[in-house]
């Protein structure tokens, strides 16, 4: 039987061009639950729509990465996180003859379940909901079961997006080398990677702009094998990864990962505990804190995209993981303080 549709035309296109290791759409291992294919759309492709246009993904516009919503429009929120990453494990991808479209698909719904607040709001829900909780299996959880669609609930996503979004956080397995579950696909981990090159330049140019360190500050040593500008730093360290992957492993070139890792390690010891950013994170499990155990109390206060079959622990914690920073802060004051303005 010959090919009849486009989306056939790009699978056959795929298993042509792109590399031996790489995960093809037409041999994906499917969807939780069955579906017909489209007719010009291959199954990662339809992936990505589908995460471009949920309202998971539309929050994160207001979503702020380090510093608790902030006035300056040009710190990083978790939207414009996303799609540096996205921009990083496409180009990998693409060099590395990797399917570019799965990439692109793992990148756009890393962080769908993330926080409020970043990575402070995760801090407390894990410290309040039973069972703990990890931004990467929340992630997981809005495109399986709460993201809302006209059949229900959930994306119904490949099974190669899903393994990519909950094995999102494991860039440290290729940085650090450390034992640790990684993506089963190549791009899964091409992403991972990308994750990490990311936020370590966007945490720099972002605590720079707040004043919390200057340029001079910076490892020296790093800096001069990374370069001195945020872009010299992207390029050195994507050209590395590429450079270091080959033959089915994802990896970076040793000079550029130990550049890389001295420069993580400089924002964790520097700048994560740096007073400013420490009053952020202390007033972020101040609200969150609050919220969460007015909440438990007040089930019928509880609004968004919640299963009513879960635990009243589990709801509340899917509901807060899913507020803007902005919204976090409104229902606060109209919580705790009625009478007052924010400003």
């Amino acid at each position: 039987m010959g090919v009849t549709t486009i989306r056939e035309q790009l699978e056959e296109r795929e298993r042509r061009v792109l590399g031996p290791h790489a995960a093809l759409a037409g041999a994906s291992r499917g969807r939780m639950r069955p579906e017909a294919e489209h007719d010009y759309r291959t199954a990662f492709q339809r992936d990505r729509d589908r995460i471009v246009h949920s309202k998971a993904f539309r929050r994160l516009k207001r979503k702020t990465q380090v510093f608790l919503a902030p006035e300056d429009d040009h710190y990083r929120t978790r939207l414009t996180h996303t799609l540096e990453v996205t921009q990083i494990a496409r180009t990998a991808a693409r060099a590395l003859f990797l399917n570019e479209d799965l990439a692109e698909a793992i990148a756009l719904g890393h962080d769908l379940g993330h926080t409020p607040f970043g990575h402070a709001g995760e801090a407390v829900l894990n410290e309040l909901c039973p069972g703990g909780f990890r931004h990467f299996e929340q992630s997981l959880r809005v495109v399986d079961l709460l993201e809302p669609t006209r059949h229900g609930h959930g994306l119904n996503l490949t099974h190669e997006v899903r393994d990519g979004i909950l094995h999102h956080s494991m860039g440290k397995v290729v940085l650090l080398g450390r034992p640790g579950p990684v993506a089963e696909t190549l791009e899964g981990r091409i992403m991972s990677v990308s994750d990490a090159i990311a936020y370590i330049n966007h945490d720099i140019d972002d605590a720079l702009r707040a004043g919390i360190i200057s340029k001079a500050d910076l490892p020296a040593e790093a800096i001069g094998v990374l370069g001195a500008t945020t872009s010299e730093r992207i390029n050195t360290m994507v050209g590395g990864l590429i450079e270091g992957s080959a033959g089915g492993a994802i990896g970076i070139v040793p000079e550029v990962r130990e550049a890389l890792n001295a420069v993580r390690d400089y924002l964790y010891r520097e700048v994560y505990p740096s007073a400013p950013i420490l009053r952020e994170i202390a007033k972020a499990k101040k609200i969150l804190g609050e919220l969460y155990g007015y909440l438990l109390e007040h089930p019928e206060e509880i609004t968004g995209d919640t299963r009513a079959e879960d635990t009243p622990g589990r709801r509340v914690a899917d509901f807060v993981a899913g507020m803007t920073d902005q919204y976090a802060l409104h229902l606060h004051q109209r919580i705790f303080m009625p009478g007052a303005r924010h400003g």
